[in-house]
């Protein structure tokens, strides 16, 4: 339930769809507060549903279910804001679309003061609201600095989990889209008022590592990061790679003996060895150990370095060397119990098909851990840190198996926090060449990738003549605020269940739907205001006369606006920043055309030069909180 306060000012059925738009079930002081001051403005969809169900009951002497009023914006290219559909209510009057619209409208008209007039086209009844509605809504919210942003609630946190590198190689593309869309989620989550941790699962054991660790072993001649002239992620890298181009040498040779190639990728002598040593890093060897904390720790240290050119930062990192003993108790504790069963050769399953799934390797018969085993201990170490209300995965759709069998595992296993994860499954970032496979040395690097950005919008900017006016270093900074913007919107505008394909010329365009076009939009605003300020306009102090006239682009602005919470809460309940880069798109395409057709500084009337500049400063202050939750920086000048 909702708290008294809350429910004193929103009541009926219009406290059940707030509690559903915001998607909680406590409503604190706080956000009492929040919704005072934003109950008249976005709410107003609300409003003219429940006016409409008051309209039907006296015009009709019906009760109707709320949910069967569509209210939708108006088309365009159709005079009004809100459009309401009438056909559900044709039972309900017994009269013609248009009778019933008309009747529908006249009634609203005389219940709601914001109502200015109304259309009819058929079956659809377009609503206008009153200037002063739209006046009122912009000069209450255009300095709230949180406007869309809810408190932050007292209630279990939200853990977000991205990122998940290996140490045996340096972070790729694919990466980057992992850690763009962790992080921009993470913060999508903070804004609709969540407490949410930021975790990082660093992948640093497995069979995996000890390739690369073999290969060192022989091939390196005790190379460093300073005697290669490497970073210690890319060394580390370049070893993992040489593993695998020697054992398909050998796969090839044991095939050209008369073994299959099944069997030959199982009996390589490397394959052998990296098994062997991985026994041995489980067993606590010294000298592997050693060699272990060696290669991981250059690795690390370039993950910072790649990391912090990203912007991304983590609450707390877990490494799999210290949650997979965890797993491994927790599968031996299903075993004693039952619940998983031991192979003749020692291996322990757990045994799915009743739920239609197959069977799932959770120890070797060696007794070294699988994936699987290390998250369940990770999983369950992080339910015991932050005791979560969710668990949130961002992990490719390639591990959608995965997810499935992980959080029936737990399920079996009697953990309480099993039907608390949520795997937020994204698709693959492809290239015009191909896919990529880091064992191949074919991945695009990220360190290579964002220095590809920086390079082309170096080139670009200076094609456009954006940074004439700036000294070196000044140019450099908006090279780097260009090139990594431009990266970071065109990954996020994407839809993350979708595959994408990224061309990093095509991302750094100033004329399309790009980070560098939006960021422009922005520089555009801060000049338009500098200038304000210096003619005299008084910004801080404006005061907005609520009698102006509308022109049909300035309305058009401040609708833009009044949608921004309405973003704010479909980006979280979609789990999609795509959601919300897309607004701040239609958001500087319309603040472009809006500065195109109307005049500001060059206007006559002081009180249009008014509301034109509180339009301009919100429009700078949505695109900078939205980039912001996003990750990307935005320029003061270009």
């Amino acid at each position: 339930m909702v708290c008294k306060l809350t429910q004193f000012l929103l009541h009926g059925k219009i406290q059940r769809k707030i509690e559903t738009l915001f998607n909680t079930d406590h409503v604190c002081l706080l956000h009492c507060k929040y919704l005072c001051s934003q109950i008249g403005y976005f709410m107003i969809e609300l409003k003219i549903q429940q006016e409409v169900c008051n309209a039907v009951h006296r015009l009709y002497g019906a009760m109707i279910d709320p949910k069967i009023i569509s209210i939708e914006n108006t088309k365009k290219e159709i005079e009004g804001d809100y459009t309401v559909v009438v056909f559900p209510l044709l039972k309900i009057s017994g009269k013609s679309p248009e009778i019933t619209a008309k009747e529908l409208g006249t009634a609203l008209m005389q219940s709601m003061p914001e109502i200015q007039s109304f259309g009819v086209i058929k079956g659809f009844l377009n609503l206008i609201l009153a200037d002063n509605f739209w006046i009122d809504f912009l000069d209450n919210e255009y300095k709230n600095i949180m406007f869309g942003h809810i408190p932050e609630r007292d209630e279990a946190p939200v853990v977000v989990e991205f990122s998940s590198p290996n140490t045996n190689k340096p972070l790729h593309l694919g990466h980057i889209r992992n850690n763009l869309l962790g992080h921009a989620v993470a913060e999508i989550l903070k804004a609709n008022g969540h407490k949410v941790f930021k975790v990082n699962l660093v992948n640093d054991r497995g069979i995996h590592i000890c390739k690369s660790m073999l290969a060192y072993r022989n091939w390196s001649n005790d190379e460093t990061p300073g005697s290669s002239g490497l970073k210690g992620d890319h060394l580390v890298g370049k070893y993992y790679v040489m593993f695998d181009k020697h054992h398909k040498e050998e796969v090839k040779r044991l095939m050209s003996e008369g073994l299959t190639e099944e069997d030959a990728l199982r009996q390589t002598p490397l394959i052998l060895r990296a098994q062997e040593l991985l026994r041995s890093w489980e067993n606590g060897d010294p000298e592997t150990i050693a060699l272990w904390k060696r290669m991981n720790q250059w690795t690390y240290e370039g993950f910072d370095h790649t990391y912090r050119r990203m912007g991304i930062e983590f609450d707390k990192t877990y490494y799999e060397s210290e949650t997979y003993m965890l797993g491994k108790a927790l599968v031996m504790e299903g075993l004693r119990n039952g619940v998983l069963e031991q192979k003749e050769d020692g291996s322990v399953w757990a045994d799915l098909k009743d739920d239609g799934l197959d069977e799932k390797l959770l120890l070797r018969s060696d007794g070294t851990s699988v994936y699987m085993t290390q998250d369940l201990g990770t999983a369950r170490r992080r339910f015991d840190d932050f005791l979560p209300s969710e668990m949130i995965y961002v992990v490719g759709n390639e591990q959608n198996y995965h997810f499935d069998v992980l959080k029936l595992i737990l399920k079996k296993l009697g953990q309480p926090f099993a039907g608390h994860i949520h795997h937020l499954s994204y698709g693959m970032v492809e290239l015009p060449h191909g896919k990529m496979k880091s064992r191949e040395g074919t991945v695009v690097d990220a360190d290579d990738l964002m220095q590809e950005m920086y390079r082309t919008a170096e080139k670009t900017t200076r094609e456009v003549g954006k940074a004439d006016a700036f000294q070196s270093d000044e140019a450099e900074q908006l090279f780097e605020t260009v090139g990594m913007g431009a990266l970071k919107y065109f990954i996020l505008k994407v839809d993350p269940k979708k595959n994408m394909l990224f061309d990093p010329v095509e991302s750094i365009d100033f004329n399309g739907n790009t980070g560098p076009f939006i960021q422009y939009t922005y520089a555009r605003i801060q000049s338009l205001l500098v200038k304000a300020g210096q003619g005299g306009h008084d910004l801080p102090g404006l005061r907005i006369n609520h009698a102006v006239a509308l022109l049909k682009p300035e309305k058009e602005m401040i609708m833009r606006f009044y949608r921004y919470p309405q973003v704010i809460r479909e980006s979280e309940q979609e789990l999609s920043p795509a959601i919300l880069a897309n607004y701040i798109y239609d958001l500087a395409k319309g603040f472009n055309q809006f500065y195109q057709e109307i005049p500001i500084l060059k206007e006559d009337d002081p009180e249009k030069v008014t509301i034109r500049l509180a339009i301009s400063g919100f429009t700078g202050d949505i695109i900078y909180r939205a980039m912001e939750l996003m990750g990307i920086r935005v320029p003061q000048r270009m």
